[in-house]
């Protein structure tokens, strides 16, 4: 094959793909769709300012809210809290460390885990107020900690966790008295 052959078929490529770019483009001017009016999939939204959460009404206070709390349905709520913690007793660290007694455990005790610098810094213990702010809100608990949790903002929801968590113990720590 010479060059001339060549350069008409090149041409032809060239010309074939500059056409159907050119349709593309025509037809993308003609027929306009509109983005979707929702998403397919709802992102965790930004926290609320706090005079939003002020007008919303009382809030029941975490003793109540635990009093009622039903460990079944915290259960259920936990299950994507699996993909990166083990609620089982001697259970292995995976992304996050295991949450078998972690109701009263000193914060960032698991051992072998290797805790952000966020919450070795915060000292104390787990008691139900900082895991239901932790579940809330991790990174406002202890900004810079590597959970990419984005947070439970429903209070019942957070107690039901708790409950969970707090039957997931040799010996579930006492609920605070409402």
């Amino acid at each position: 094959m010479d060059s001339f052959e060549f350069n008409k078929i090149a041409g032809a490529v060239l010309g074939a793909l500059l056409f159907l770019m050119g349709i593309g483009i025509f037809s993308d001017a003609i027929f306009h769709r509109a983005p979707p009016k929702t998403a397919a999939y709802n992102l965790p939204a930004e926290e609320a300012a706090p005079a939003a959460a002020a007008a919303a009404g009382p809030s029941v206070p975490l003793p109540e809210l635990l009093a009622k709390a039903d460990a079944k349905r915290g259960e259920t709520l936990s299950k994507p809290c699996a993909a990166c913690h083990t609620f089982e007793k001697g259970g292995a660290d995976k992304i996050g460390p295991h949450l078998y007694g972690v109701v009263a455990r000193p914060i960032a005790s698991a051992s072998g885990f290797a805790y952000s610098d966020a919450l070795k810094g915060k000292g104390g213990e787990w008691s139900y107020a900082a895991l239901d702010q932790f579940i809330a809100n991790p990174r406002g608990y202890a900004n810079g900690t590597k959970m990419a949790y984005g947070g439970e903002k429903d209070p019942a929801r957070r107690a039901d966790i708790l409950a969970y968590l707090r039957s997931k113990a040799d010996t579930p720590a006492p609920l605070p008295a409402p």
